[in-house]
């Protein structure tokens, strides 16, 4: 499995001939990034222009199958879980301006290892479905304190009760990221260009922060 990031909430992860995109950022967003591949699973939590670029991962014959909201799939042998929660997107600490949202939890598993996106999460108190179904994935996508989504503070206390084996932040400011890492005591946490993953590679990890750069 290799892992990509490309900023705000918008990951690759490709297994073999296999490729998966998470929020992927849509033309009109406002952010300015830009990525574009072929895809053969989008998974979008959020309806909003930051997270929601589907239209970015059609490439060639290639169209992705594109998952939006809670329920349960199952897409070339990958069983995915789309759990409801809420979101607030804005920066209300900044200007007061926030506008709520419906965002989407996904569980799912791919080369036997077991992956929770939490999306634009905006609250460290996770719904019971959630709960019920989120135990101690090998890899937690964290949002972290940036853009409405829950304080650094929170974002660390909520990891830490879900018991990852790796946690990668998503979504962060420079300044969102080093308040998380010293909440978790991480503040020399590995940093990578991309993150390649074999299940023999979790072997004794427990709460360990990769930091992904934007490629």
């Amino acid at each position: 499995m290799i892992i990509t990031y490309y900023g705000k909430q918008f990951f690759k992860i490709g297994k073999g001939e296999l490729t998966l995109a998470f929020n992927p950022v849509s033309k009109n967003s406002k952010t300015g990034i830009t990525a574009r591949f072929g895809a053969d699973i989008a998974l979008v939590s959020v309806n909003h222009p930051d997270y929601n670029g589907v239209e970015q991962l059609s490439f060639g014959e290639r169209e992705p199958f594109v998952i939006q909201g809670p329920g349960d799939y199952e897409i070339r042998e990958i069983f995915i879980k789309g759990i409801l929660a809420n979101s607030e997107i804005g920066n209300p600490a900044k200007d007061g301006s926030s506008k709520k949202y419906i965002n989407t939890i996904y569980s799912l598993a791919v080369d036997n290892i077991s992956i929770v996106f939490l999306g634009v999460l905006s609250s460290a108190e996770l719904p019971n479905e959630a709960r019920e179904a989120i135990e101690s994935p090998d890899i937690l996508f964290m949002p972290v304190g940036n853009g409405g989504s829950m304080s650094a503070k929170d974002a660390a206390k909520l990891a830490s009760t879900l018991e990852p084996k790796i946690i990668i932040p998503m979504d962060y400011s420079e300044v969102s990221l080093k308040a998380f890492l010293k909440e978790m005591g991480e503040e020399k946490a590995e940093v990578a260009d991309k993150l390649t993953l074999k299940r023999k590679d979790l072997e004794g990890k427990e709460g360990e922060v990769v930091v992904l750069r934007t490629s």
